[in-house]
């Protein structure tokens, strides 16, 4: 009877730690609960379709929003729509185990009221991406997450040590839109070039992207200047910006789509950004 009793407590244990196995608490500070790991899912933000797939779980993918891109694989995926304003209706119909999407998306809570699960996950930083590999770990039961991020560790401290010492002095303006919108020190990009070990012209005080007076650059008077090829079109037009060091030196790196894309989303392929942003220093560099 005692080893009855003994075996019932452990059948019962088990079954309540099977059940809370794929518990996560996402952004918004709800705690969501799996009997098992999530077989359908629609990822509404390009760096969580991302994170999905880094941990090899991409094949759970059955739709995702218009901007995710990357891997290829996803590219054949079904498009319910941007990450603010999706398709509530084809989502629904794709009967998915959860919704993966950020917090600033305006559609969780009808989602929810549909029966729909969300986890509302929106990587903002370095510690995000490390944080949000691993919630997704649990979530997904996948044990890639340590490995993935260690990786990410070794790569950004290959692009680091690319460098030579006197790049330390020189001075960077990463434009993420022609606005002119800039990634200051306090964004993912700003934590990235801190890693690489030069200076950021946009303080952290003005936020991690900030709308900027075109004006500011002109008298920052950047020694090189980072830019997807889009925004780069008529930069040195603007009133002032032809006497702009890096400008006037042809000392500017500039993206393609693509991989502006890759640079501009805080997810696992952030050290293949700081890789990227290593050699075009290099080049610009004399």
């Amino acid at each position: 009877m005692k080893y009855f009793h003994r075996a019932l407590a452990f059948a019962i244990l088990m079954v309540f730690g099977v059940a809370h196995a794929y518990q996560v608490t996402d952004d918004r500070g709800m705690l969501i609960s799996f009997e098992k790991p999530p077989q359908r899912i629609v990822s509404l933000l390009p760096s969580l379709t991302e994170t999905v797939c880094a941990l090899g779980q991409c094949q759970k993918l059955v739709a995702v929003d218009r901007y995710s891109n990357y891997p290829d694989s996803v590219k054949k995926l079904q498009r319910v729509g941007g990450g603010l304003d999706p398709s509530i209706e084809a989502i629904v119909a794709l009967k998915p185990d959860v919704v993966l999407m950020a917090t600033s998306s305006r559609v969780g809570e009808r989602l929810q009221a549909l029966g729909i699960k969300v986890v509302a996950l929106e990587p903002k930083n370095h510690a995000d991406v490390k944080r949000v590999l691993g919630t997704l770990g649990v979530l997904l039961g996948s044990s890639a997450a340590p490995q993935v991020w260690q990786a990410i560790e070794v790569s950004m401290a290959s692009a680091a040590q690319s460098l030579p010492v006197q790049s330390r002095s020189i001075r960077v303006y990463f434009e993420v839109n022609r606005a002119p919108y800039a990634a200051g020190e306090a964004s993912f990009i700003g934590e990235t070039l801190t890693r690489l070990g030069v200076q950021n012209i946009v303080p952290a005080s003005l936020g991690p992207f900030p709308l900027l007076n075109p004006e500011f650059v002109v008298r920052a008077n950047p020694d090189v200047i980072m830019v997807g090829d889009i925004n780069f079109a008529g930069m040195a037009g603007r009133p002032g910006w032809d006497n702009i060091r890096a400008i006037a030196r042809q000392q500017v790196c500039i993206f393609t789509p693509a991989q502006a894309d890759m640079l501009v989303r805080p997810g696992p392929r952030m050290a293949e950004g700081a890789q990227l942003m290593a050699q075009c220093l290099l080049k610009v560099l004399p």
